[in-house]
Formats: C-alpha cells, structure tokens, sequence
C-alpha cells in the first residue's frame, strides 16, 4: 500500500562494436549558458547558483537553450559511426510478445500484452487465464506518438468495470475514467489531479477510494509542489466535483494515504506514508458499522517500522512489517484486541529479505531475496512452513497475482538473460505450469550472470552480477557497464532488459551492484546508504568498478556508469569523485542539485534519504557530494551524457540542466558533456518503445565513442 513516491530506478544500457582507435567525431562547440548573480545562504555559508535561470522552465530564454543543446547533441550523435546498426539491432531484439501475470476479477481474467514494437501494452479480458482473449483497452490509439500510457487499473469485484489511470508526456499526473468491461466503452466519470494514489473499489461496486492534490495554481503544473494530498470517494456515475472527502491531515502537508477494502468489504485499511520514509502509520475503519464505531480507528499510531497490509481473516489482519525485524516478519493483528501485546508473529524474521506477503488458497505465499535473487515460499495461515515453489534458476519474481480465495496464482519470474515468463501454480495439488514463455532474436544459452562479492572502502561486503559470454577473456578489455542505484529502499536484482541483452549480443559485460542504500538486505542496509551515510553508496560504487579492473573484467578505458533519477545522482557523483575510473557516464534523470530538491514537485518527500538543508549537518553532508556544487574547472572528466525528459514532474528536468551547464563551462576544451533532453517524456514509467530505442541507441553511440570503439 506504499504509495509511488520513490524515484524510479529506470535502467538504460549500451551496446559495443569491434574497436578502432581512435574517436570518429570532431570537437564540440556548446550553446552559451549565461549566468546570474544568485547567491543563496545557508547556516552562514553563501552558495553561489548562477545557472538559477535554468529552473523557468517557460521562460524563452530556457526554451532556447534546450533547443540549442538538443542541436548541438543531436548533430553530435548523428555523426557517430554505427549508430543506425545499433538502432537496428535493438529493435530486433526488442520485438518479442511479453505478457503481464493475468489476474481474476469476478469471473473473467484480465493481463497485459506487447506484440513487440507496440509504444504500449494492450489490456486484455477473457475467460480463461491461457486464452487469446480480446482487447479492453489499447492506449496506442490514445495518442498518434504512443505517449498516453495506461499507468494503473483497479476492477470492481465483479469484475463489470475497470477504473483506469492515464498519464500523458511521462507526467506523474494521472487522469482517472471508468470502463464499462461488458461493452468496453468508457463511461463519464472522468478524475483529475491524481498523482502517487491507491485506487480500491468498494465491494458492491458503487465506488472507490482514491487520492488527489489540489489543482496548482498560479504554477506550472510539472514544477509546482505537491502537498496535502487528501483521500476521496468516487461514486460511480457522479461528477468528480461529489467526491466524498474521506480524510485529510490540514495540519500534514506531507503526509500521502492509500486505501485498500479488504476482500470481504468489511473493513477500509488506510496506510499513511510521510514522503517516502520507509514507515508508515495504519488506519482502518469498519465499513458496517454506524455512527461513531464507524469513525476511522489507530490501528499503528507511531513512525517506527514499515506494516504492508496483506489480507485480512475476519477481525484479524495480516502485515509484512520490519518492526523489530530489520528484513521483514508477517504478523497477525486482531482489531477486536489490537494492543501490541496481543500481536502475533506468524512468520519469523529469517536470514533473507522479505518483500512482499500473499495470500492464496488459504495459505501464505512469501516472496524474498536471498542475496538479491527472490524466493518464494509456502506457509498454512498459522506460519507452519509449506515448501518452496521452485524457481528456474538465479532470477526475480517481480508480480504475483493471487486471490485469498483461489487455488491458482499466477507469478512472473526474468533474469539477465532471461525475458519475464509467466507461471501459473496450483496451491491445493502443489504444481507449477509455465503459461508464456517469449522467444526472442537474442540467444541467452551463450550467455551466463555469476554473483560476486566484493569489500568497500569500508570493509562491507557487496554482492554484484556480472553477465557476460559463458567463456569471457578476463584481460582486461572487454566493454563494460557498470549499473547502480543505492537509495529508497530500492533492490537492483535480475531482470531482462532487451537493450542489456543488445550489449550481451555485441561482447559487452554487464554488471549491477547491490549497494547499501537499497532493500536487498532490509532495513539496516538500506539505513546505510542514506543521510549522513549517503557518501557509503558511492564508495560502494567506487569499489566495484575497482574490483571489475583489478579482476580484469575491463579497464579505466573501456567502462561506463550509468543510473537513472537517484542512481542519476550516483553517477554524477562519483564521476566527479573518481573521474580516472571510467571513460563514460551517463545520469539519467538525476537529483543533481542536492541544495533545492526540496523545492520541486515531490521533492521534500526524499528528504527521509537525502536529508534536509535546514539541518546543519545534512546540510555539510549533501553539500560535500552535490553533483553541481562539486565540479571543478579544468578536471578531465569522463565523456558524460545527461539525460531527461521536458515533462518529468517526479525529477524536475532543471536539475539536469543546471549541471550540464557546469559540466560545459568546467572544461570546454574537455571530453564531451552532453545533454539529451527527450520532448514530451518524463522519468521513465509509460516510455514508449520508439523512444526507448531512440534514447538507447543514441547512448549506445555515444558510449562506444568514448570508448574508441564506434564503427
């Protein structure tokens, strides 16, 4: 029930050629970034930020500079040998049917299909989970470009409407509308200004809860704040203008809620999240009773722990949490005698992380990593251990789809090398069937990912996975991508890309390491890598581009960083910390300007990892690694290409701007410094396949290039 407040860990990766010696494309001439007199001060300290303009994001004079930074990237790009080849092959690659998990609402089954190229997947309804079904909702005829997407979808119990959330541009911004499912005709209930929301109907159908922000004024909508967010009800049939407000905090400006009906429709489970702390408060209210006993009711009432609600059997209601257990328990809490006395543990904390809880057939599917791969495991509803449903190997579970109810689930699995195949497994007689397994132009039997553990500056062990050819030459020259995130909790584990699998197709290495600053090993770690420790995730980073030179995987000239929106932020980073390590860099979508986060769209909401500039000491820290407060003139910094998009209202683009800005005028005589900044996309979620393509393969040339290896 965690609303989306986090960053999104979008992974962009490259491809490589045979080498040639030399780079193929001349020198660089950069648009001209003026520069003001804005100074800011903070705990006595005067910070200089004369790029400031860049943040007016409707002023003609930025509208020009990214017109001029976009010509001269483009022109740049365009004349690197081998950029067409790579465009080619992505696409080959990339075209292969891939489905969702399907899901049982009332008595039909609904999933999600690619053919391939299509911008989006198309929303299918049918009869049986296996069957070829027939389509509900196709958002490529929502726009000519393919930059509507279909971001989320809730269906009655019965399974006769489908509310659905629609984004535009790659805004976080969501308009909501109903589907009739029977005729597949949209009805008039149409919802604005929703962003970061749960969406559950009640279980006659009537309605569903929902949560919104206010309209901006007087702002543009993809740079304004986002505070005081408030729970509503949608009655079906109803102009939005009748939405019954459900609860609101005027006195909270921070504060987000989530609702969730349990299946019974007895009980409405509200989560309160503060930005995008990793704990959360739990409200709930009896939907059958009257007058005061129907008042909402403090189920957990203190910041301490995070509590996922799972399920709920009669007045007993099931919770993932990490409360007194850093990687995770399933608990029991009768609301009849909710004193944290009575609590029951049903599942005790274990060596390995737990993700996520699901009830199926009366029992208890448990999905964990175990050195950041999953496992998923069977327990009765009073924790007696099942089994394990067996997985095809060293992968992720990233969906499962299951009812309490229902013998069947349905669950994902994907790796490196692998593309997400779709399971179905039987509860009651305790077998798996493969339902979809894609096939692709790319041949994953040359290939194999091994996990490696290295040590940090520190002396902390780091788990890493490095895919590559099954007979890899360990000398030192193999092209190398070396991928990151380390913040929010957030967990980097396997998982099939087609642009990784162009990479592995050309001879390249990938490698992911699980830094501190995620979820792979709970609470702790993830405390590890924020705040006052946050320098713990770059010095995890650092150490494992030592480790793949000094193993030979590859050299200072042959490897590139890459990360996108909080993993943008590492890779700036740490090219400015270790500029002779690598050749390229590329920070997507990054959080670049670690002085005035807090002033944009969700921004304030980080400060739960970033720490805040009020505070002195998060001040220092953030002040010491701030990507555009740490570059230095004259520093030969690797060949860097920024990336982002003009709508993305979750990072807000001028965060990029500002620091290529900076990273042009340090040395412009340097390696090159480059912004691509794409037209009508956001930060990654809903990004038509066109333009994945296009931005891959633009990064692709500009990697190779930097590694003398275009042709």
């Amino acid at each position: 029930m965690r609303l989306p407040l986090i960053l999104f860990p979008a992974l962009l990766v490259l491809a490589a050629c045979q080498p040639v010696k030399k780079e193929t494309v001349p020198s660089l001439t950069y648009p001209a970034s003026k520069k003001v007199s804005q100074v800011d001060t903070y705990h006595d300290q005067q910070i200089a930020d004369p790029y400031r303009w860049l943040e007016d994001i409707d002023s003609a004079d930025t509208a020009a500079w990214v017109k001029a930074q976009n010509d001269v990237t483009t022109a740049y790009l365009a004349r690197i040998p081998g950029r067409e080849r790579i465009a080619a092959r992505l696409t080959e690659i990339w075209n292969f049917n891939r489905w969702s998990a399907p899901s049982r609402e009332g008595k039909q089954w609904f999933w999600s299909k690619n053919d391939g190229l299509q911008n989006q997947a198309v929303l299918y309804a049918g009869d049986k989970p296996d069957s070829d079904g027939r389509v509900l909702l196709d958002p490529n005829s929502l726009s000519t470009d393919g930059t509507v997407a279909l971001k989320d979808t809730a269906f009655s119990a019965d399974g006769k409407y489908m509310a659905y959330g629609l984004s535009s541009g790659g805004s976080d911004w969501e308009e909501w509308r109903v589907l009739d499912v029977a005729s597949g005709k949209p009805t008039e209930d149409v919802l604005k200004w929703v962003k970061f929301s749960a969406v559950d109907w009640s279980r006659d159908g009537k309605g569903f809860w929902y949560s919104r922000y206010d309209e901006p004024q007087g702002e543009n909508v993809l740079k304004a704040k986002n505070e005081y967010q408030k729970l509503y009800f949608h009655k079906r049939g109803t102009p939005q203008s009748e939405d019954v407000l459900v609860y609101e905090r005027k006195d909270q400006p921070d504060w987000s809620f989530g609702a969730d009906a349990t299946d019974d429709g007895r009980y409405l489970v509200v989560s309160v999240s503060r930005g995008t702390e990793q704990k959360n408060l739990v409200l709930y209210r009896d939907l059958k009773a009257k007058g005061k006993a129907a008042e909402f009711k403090e189920l957990i009432g203190q910041w301490k722990a995070e509590y996922d609600f799972v399920g709920n059997v009669g007045s007993k209601f099931y919770f993932r949490t990490d409360d007194a257990a850093p990687r995770g328990r399933l608990i029991a809490i009768d609301v009849a005698k909710p004193a944290e006395k009575n609590w029951k543990t049903i599942v005790e904390q274990s060596d390995d992380s737990l993700l996520k809880a699901n009830m199926a057939g009366g029992q208890l599917v448990l999905n964990y990593l175990h050195d950041a791969s999953s496992r998923l495991r069977r327990f009765d509803m009073n924790g007696k251990a099942k089994g394990d449903i067996a997985l095809p190997g060293l992968g992720t579970v990233p969906s499962i789809q299951s009812r309490a109810g229902d013998k069947l689930l349905h669950y994902t699995f994907t790796s490196y090398t692998t593309p997400t195949a779709v399971y179905s497994y039987d509860i009651g007689k305790n077998k798996g069937a493969l339902l979809h397994a894609p096939t692709t132009a790319f041949d994953a039997n040359q290939y194999e990912t091994r996990q490696v553990f290295y040590t940090s500056k520190d002396g902390t062990r780091v788990p890493m996975f490095i895919t590559g050819k099954k007979e890899l030459n360990l000398d030192g020259n193999n092209p190398t991508i070396l991928y990151g995130y380390g913040g929010f909790k957030i967990s980097q584990v396997p998982g099939f890309k087609p642009s990784i699998a162009t990479w592995l197709d050309q001879g390249g290495v990938f490698a992911v390491a699980n830094l501190r600053g995620g979820g792979e090993y709970g609470r702790e770690w993830h405390e590890a890598g924020t705040k006052l420790n946050k320098q713990n995730v770059f010095d995890d980073f650092i150490a494992a581009a030592e480790y793949l030179v000094q193993e030979k995987y590859t050299s200072p000239q042959r490897l590139a960083i890459q990360g996108g929106s909080n993993g943008g932020l590492l890779v700036a980073a740490v090219e400015l910390q270790r500029p002779d390590l690598f050749a390229a860099a590329v920070p997507a979508v990054g959080v670049l300007d670690m002085l005035r986060f807090r002033e944009f769209t969700i921004g304030k909401a980080w400060e739960s990892d970033y720490g805040s500039v009020l505070d002195v000491q998060e001040f220092a820290a953030l002040r010491a690694y701030s990507p555009l407060h740490n570059v230095k003139s004259g520093v030969a910094y690797p060949a860097t290409l920024i990336t982002t998009g003009d709508h993305d209202d979750r990072v807000f683009p001028a965060h990029s701007f500002k620091f290529a800005a900076a990273m042009q005028a340090a040395n412009p005589k340097g390696k090159p410094q480059l912004i691509r900044i794409d037209v009508r996309a956001g930060h990654g979620a809903g990004k038509p396949t066109g333009k994945q393509i296009a931005e891959a393969a633009d990064v692709y040339a500009f990697i190779l290039n930097a590694f003398g290896m275009a042709q």
